[in-house]
Order: C-alpha cells, then structure tokens, then sequence
C-alpha cells in the first residue's frame, strides 16, 4: 500500500505501525523537541515516552508507535509542538 510521508509517495507494509513504516523507509527522528529542537523517534515501542508524535491526516500529536498505518494516509513530521 501507498502512503505520503512529508510530501513523498513512500511503501507501506500493512499491519505495522506507523512508526515501523518511517524506520523501515530510513527515517531515525521525525518531530524535533520545543525548546531545543532536540531530535526524536522512536524509542520505547509502547506509547509511553512520547518521543514518536508525528501529523497523520492532519491530526497533530498522534503516537506513531501505536497507529496502524492505512492506505493513503497522509504523514507529516513535526518541529516543536505539532499544529493542526
């Protein structure tokens, strides 16, 4: 399946979140922290440290580790704190 990240056109394996489909295109970091643009990822898999948080389909905030990814979605990083 299909699904846009930042604007590129990128494979998606169905059933994985959508953070294993950003570490599976290559992507390490993909939201910067607010006060010193520290980058982060993933890093605990479960939902717990927030550190994952991307825009999907226009929702700022969301927990890659704990959406699955659906065809077409549309998958935005974010600096600082998303908005929508």
């Amino acid at each position: 399946m299909k699904v846009t990240v930042d604007g590129r056109d990128i494979d998606a394996e169905p059933g994985r979140s959508i953070a294993a489909v950003l570490h599976a295109d290559g992507l390490r970091s993909w939201r910067t922290t607010r006060v010193e643009g520290s980058p982060r990822g993933l890093f605990c898999g479960i939902g717990v440290c927030f550190d994952c948080l991307v825009t999907i389909n226009g929702r700022p905030n969301l927990r890659a580790c704990l959406i699955t990814v659906r065809e077409g979605d549309v998958i935005e990083t974010q600096e600082g704190v998303g908005r929508a």
